[in-house]
């Protein structure tokens, strides 16, 4: 089936049925008027998850070959990954492990979704678990390093699903997830659960599920997206939703996942790549997208986001929740000072004629 243009919704509505698949045009939760007004709407056309869109090469799916080794086609994996038949293990139930999967192939789409199924359960109850799984677009592959069991300072993109809180004062719900866009400069606090260099996330609870979960992230001219099916309802809940992302073609996926004092089984069982059919003016095709910096356009930099001297926090980045609130905010203040401007003339009206 070809491609189908439709505006895109702040909702995705449902999957396609038996498959974590594209979205149909089914319906889905619409955006509120003044949300639209501030936001705007952002044209592209959608792939409807058939097979002519999937990106094999950059896609896990069952059944993998290679169980039993230590290797497979298209994929690297090291650490404590095993790989078994009805999933890859990244990390079991066990303390201080790390494992990841990296895709061979580095990936030139401009405009691509990858849905990856996955599931995290253990036996420890309450807090009792972590660490949690990260999944990357990133210039490097294979190196390990303190960030649920991947590098700091990397190039690319990351969206942390994170199991426990490392910060005590937080005020967060976990299990969260959490995106990161990084050019090399910013290093990942565990400590604060990366909050300093989060740009923006939400409370997720995939954890001990007993159905399928999904996660789904889009990225399509310069737009993020990260949706969740944890519900077992086969429709699309909106997580995260950025505009302004700078990404470079030619980085490679990967999952990892590490635990510490506290673990939790940590399973890919599938990860699929689609191709977003989206037309680029000719400006943005003569770009070399290859040599473009991870970046996000206009929201504050990550580095800002640190302590000040007096212990407290200064501002975080500008959501785009943020942006909305702040704006309504306004908005609101324009609405009470219009009203009591009217009423006071209306007084100043009434007091004018009794002089007459």
């Amino acid at each position: 089936m070809a491609a189908e243009g439709s505006i895109w919704r702040w909702g995705w509505g449902r999957r396609c049925p038996g498959r974590p698949g594209l979205p149909g045009p089914g319906p889905g939760p619409t955006t509120p008027l003044l949300l639209l007004l501030l936001l705007g709407p952002v044209v592209a056309d959608i792939t409807d998850g058939n097979s002519e869109h999937l990106k094999r090469e950059h896609s896990l799916i069952k059944p993998y070959q290679g169980v039993g080794s230590s290797s497979m086609p298209l994929w690297d994996f090291q650490g404590s990954t095993i790989l078994t038949s009805q999933y890859v293990r990244l990390t079991p139930d066990e303390r201080s492990k790390e494992g990841s999967i990296w895709n061979h192939q580095p990936c030139f789409l401009k405009d691509w979704e990858m849905h990856v199924h996955f599931k995290v359960h253990g036996a420890g109850k309450k807090n009792l678990h972590g660490d949690g799984i990260a999944l990357w677009y990133t210039r490097d592959r294979l190196v390990p390093g303190p960030v649920f069991g991947s590098k700091d300072n990397f190039h690319g993109l990351a969206i942390f699903l994170d199991t426990y809180p490392n910060d005590e004062t937080t005020e967060r719900v976990f299990p969260y997830i959490s995106v990161m866009v990084n050019n090399g400069s910013l290093s990942y606090d565990h400590s604060k659960d990366g909050r300093w260099t989060e740009l923006a996330g939400c409370t997720a609870d995939f954890r001990n599920r007993d159905h399928d979960t999904f996660l789904a992230v889009r990225y399509s001219r310069g737009r993020l997206t990260v949706m969740t099916d944890l519900e077992d309802k086969n429709e699309w809940k909106n997580c995260i939703d950025i505009t302004g992302v700078r990404l470079p073609t030619g980085y490679y996926f990967g999952a990892s996942a590490g635990t510490g004092d506290l673990s939790d089984n940590h399973d890919i069982i599938s990860m699929k790549l689609f191709q977003l059919m989206v037309e680029h003016t000719p400006d943005e095709e003569n770009i070399d997208w290859t040599k473009i910096e991870p970046s996000v356009n206009f929201l504050k930099s990550p580095k800002d986001n640190v302590d000040d001297p007096t212990g407290n926090f200064r501002s975080g980045p500008l959501t785009g929740w943020r942006v909305f609130l702040l704006l309504l905010c306004a908005l609101l203040g324009i609405i009470v000072c219009a009203v009591v401007g009217a009423v006071v003339f209306q007084k100043r009206q009434e007091r004018n004629k009794r002089f007459y």
